[in-house]
Formats: structure tokens, sequence, C-alpha cells
């Protein structure tokens, strides 16, 4: 699996030819007291192994970057930080084909997934050169104000300590240095809790970050179950937690952690309004884009078409007769795969299950592909729904991980907003035409926090600011954006009354 030497000793090879990979302290590369077999969703056949860490091991750990880590990251000056980041962006580059093959076989990304996931990787460590130039702070005059003169002010930003990052299984690389790199660019020490279900590409990226030169104490990667997160999530000792995930487990991080500092990037429902003056086969492009990419698996995936009646039918039959032709592959077999496997067959048993809803069937929801599944490879599902039934559905209602789309047939453009607004969710949307005022009009209505125009939504890099409203989570990333969410003001005030240094008339 593993060609680069740089990742020798973070795994050993054991029983039956099998990676068995260790986890990092704070410091120091350790087995857990148990491992736990990956499994690829390509084949559902054991990858790896990689160790479950012990409470003892966390809480050791925890001491560590609490007493040490914390503060050496602290005072390694913010020009080393950057080139620490520039070195780990060339060791990636490195061994690039390392983490593509890992993201391949551990996610079951294609080819071109993995390979842009790891490219974008490579830029986000580049850009901080861009981002640190939001850590600069404010000087205020305190001439302004009868209650303030004679006195200045500076406001500095300054990290929060620890940082708690909780990333998901669909980008495992991406999202797990969006949270890690801001954070301790920012002065605080981080420790990542990779998904359980792909954390191999983690565990590289952690091993980059310790070789590029950043204080070894000062960030660890825990991996560990999921369910047993909720003491680290209100140990006192951490005081930032960010989290990429389902709307369920942010609420559940909530009730737990205490008082702290959240970033939540929660659930989806990202709509697609498409009016009757859209660029028919241009939409349609961009539209199947958001629906299929990477199987669905996305937050920003396109889950609901709202089309004009004026373009609908075209719209359905051009969309219907284009995923017939899109299918999931073995992106082992296939490099060009534009669909690979759903990353376990409980997330294809759900969207089978959705997919089957007699409720929603009997009142005039119609699927309009045959659904085929086979094992976890799951073929593109479109279901054609009345507006008047479609708020009842629970593809509607819940967060669908996977590639099922609602298509459903408005009057005008207030109606799409509407029955947008009208889910729980608000994380992105996308609108497609021409008529500006229209679309300014829809910008400024719809209850979500970025809107795509003419184009399926997508986070890139994290070049534009991202998250969500309402239960799609708080707070944003993006470069520059995702420094706020890890810093907290300190407002120094120095008097200087009577000394002479001003004289107000």
């Amino acid at each position: 699996m593993l060609k680069s030497e740089m990742f020798d000793d973070i795994y050993r090879v054991g029983a039956h030819d099998i990676l068995e990979f260790k986890a990092y302290l704070g410091g120091t590369w350790e087995f857990g007291t148990e491992l736990r077999d990956v499994k690829s969703p390509i084949d559902g056949k054991t990858i790896a192994r990689v160790s479950q860490v012990s409470k003892e091991q966390i809480e050791e750990t925890l001491g560590t970057v609490h007493k040490v880590g914390r503060e050496k990251i602290r005072n390694f000056s913010g020009e080393k930080r950057i080139k620490s980041f520039l070195k780990a962006a060339h060791l990636i580059n490195e061994a690039l084909d390392d983490f593509i093959n890992v993201l391949v076989l551990d996610a079951g990304k294609p080819r071109g997934n993995a390979k842009g996931e790891t490219e974008a990787t490579i830029e986000r460590l580049e850009k901080t050169t861009m981002e640190s130039k939001r850590l600069t702070g404010d000087y205020l005059p305190g001439d302004w104000s009868h209650d303030t003169l004679e006195s200045e002010g500076i406001i500095k930003r300054e990290p929060y300590g620890i940082t708690l990052a909780i990333s998901p299984f669909n980008y495992p690389l991406f999202i797990s240095a969006t949270k890690m790199i801001p954070s301790l660019l920012s002065g605080n020490a981080v420790i990542l809790k990779p998904s359980s279900a792909d954390p191999i590409a983690p565990l590289l990226f952690t091993k980059v970050l310790e070789l590029s030169g950043l204080p070894k104490e000062s960030f660890a990667t825990f991996t560990m179950d999921g369910r047993d997160m909720r003491n680290l999530v209100g140990d006192r000792r951490i005081n930032t937690i960010t989290f990429t995930g389902s709307t369920e487990i942010g609420k559940d991080i909530l009730r737990n952690a205490g008082i702290k500092n959240f970033h939540m990037e929660l659930g989806g429902k990202d709509p697609a309004i498409v009016l009757a003056d859209a660029k028919l086969d241009r939409s349609i492009e961009e539209i199947i884009k958001g629906m299929v990419g990477y199987s669905g698996q996305r937050c920003d995936a396109i889950r609901l078409i709202l089309a004009e009646e004026a373009i609908y039918e075209s719209l359905k039959e051009k969309l219907v007769e284009k995923l017939k032709t899109i299918e999931p592959k073995n992106p082992l077999e296939d490099e060009s795969a534009i669909m690979g496997p759903l990353i376990s067959e409980a997330s294809s048993d759900y969207i089978e299950e959705i997919c089957q809803d007699n409720d929603a069937i009997e009142k005039g929801a119609k699927p309009l592909l045959e659904f085929k599944r086979v094992n976890n490879y799951v073929w593109p599902v479109l279901i054609e729904t009345d507006k008047e039934i479609l708020q009842s559905m629970r593809a509607f209602q819940e967060d669908v991980f996977g590639p099922l789309t609602l298509l459903t047939k408005v009057n005008n453009e207030d109606e799409a907003i509407e029955i947008a607004n009208s889910s729980q969710f608000g994380l992105d949307a996308a609108i497609f035409g021409e008529d500006q005022a229209k679309i300014r009009k829809i910008v400024r209505k719809l209850e979500v926090g970025a809107v795509f125009i003419n184009a399926a939504p997508r986070h890139g890099t994290g070049y534009y600011p991202f998250g969500g409203m309402k239960d799609s989570g708080m707070g944003r990333e993006g470069i520059g954006y995702s420094i706020e969410q890890f810093t907290t003001t300190k407002t120094i005030v120095q008097h200087f009354k009577g000394r002479g240094i001003w004289e107000y008339i």
C-alpha cells in the first residue's frame, strides 16, 4: 500500500502482510491495547489494522498536550509555523502516490477524486501564507468617546488553547487538514479524531506534520471509536471543538461538551433551483456533478431539484437520459470512474430503505430510474414528487448521504424559495438561470450559508468561506475565515491620563 520510506516507523507488517498502524500520541507513535480492522468499501476486504487508543493513553496524551504542547505551539513563531506548513506541502507531494492510493483503497474514491483531494490539501498548506494576515488584530484610539479619552486599545487575536478536531469519512485527508492547519497556525494545540471508516490518510498526514518541524507535543491523532468520545468532548482541557458530520451527532456533542468554542459543519439538503431561462445543457451537466460526485457522499451534494414549469419536462427528460449512462465502478479497475462504492453496506441499506418508502410511493412519489444496487455500489437515484407531498417524505426530511435526489416542479421562484427554506437544513444552494434580478432576489431570501450561481455547490480548497445555517451548523471554514473560529480576542487598554500625551480642545 505504501511506497515512501517516510512512513516506515508508523506501522508494522502483520499477519497476511496486512499493515498495522500506530497512533500518534503527542510526540510518540505507539500501538494501542488492541487493533481494529479497516475494510475497503471497494470489496469489503481488510486492508489495514489501526490501534485503538486506550483510556490511559488518551489521558496521558491529553496531559502532555495540555501541559507542554499548547505552550510550545504558542511559542513557535508564526514565521516558523508557515515554514513548517510549506515543508508539509512538499512532503505530501513527495508521497503523492501513497496518499492517492490510500484514499482509493480506504475511502473507495475514484482516482480522480483522490488526486483532487490530495492536491487540495497541498494547496491548503501553501495558502497559509495568505491566511496568516488574518491574525493581526486591531488598534483602537480612545478619543472617539468621552469615556475613553487619553487611552488607547490593542485588540489581539489569541488561541483558545486545545482544539479537538473530529473529521468525517468523506474527505478524510482534506477535512482533517483544514481543521488542523488553521488551528495550529493560530497557536492552538490540536487533537485529531479521524473517522473510524478510513483513518489511514489522516495518520499519514499526522506523520507529515511531525516531519515538518512543528512542536511534536502540540498535536495528536486518536484512532478510537466515536462511541467513546463523550468523555473527551466534555473534558475541560478541550477549549474548542470543530466537527464535520451529521446533525444528529453534532447535537450530541453540543449536549455533552459543556461551555466551549464550537465550529460545526453538519448535514445538508442542498437545493438546485432551475429557472425557466436556464441554459439547459450546461445546467444539467452541473446538476449531475452535484448529484453523483463521490457517489453523493458530500454535504454539498445536490439532493433536491426545484424546476420552473416551463423548463421542467425538458429538464426531467434530459436528466434521466444522462443518468442512465452513469454507473458506479470499482476505482481500482477503472481509473476514469465517476462513481465508486458507498462507504459501507449500512449506507447502501439506508439508501435502499429511503427509496422504498411505501408511504411516499403511495402518495405519488415516482422513481424515474430503476433502483439498482450491488453490495455497496448504488446507481444514481432520481425520484419525482409533487410539491404537496415533498415535505412529508423521509428523503426530504433526513440527511440522505448518497446518490439520491428529489425532483419537483414549481410555479415560480417564490414557491421554490418557500420549499427550499422549509427544510431544517441550510448549507448550500445552487441557482441556474439568466435573469439577474430574479437570481439576486432568490439569493437574498434563501436561508443557506452559500449560494452557487450556474454551478453545483463545491467548496474546493476553501478559498471562499463556507458553512451552514439552521441545522447545517455554526461557524465558517475557509482560507482566512477558519482562523476566526480558532482564535478569540483579548483587549489591552492602556491609560495615559494626565501624562500630557494628548491635549484635547
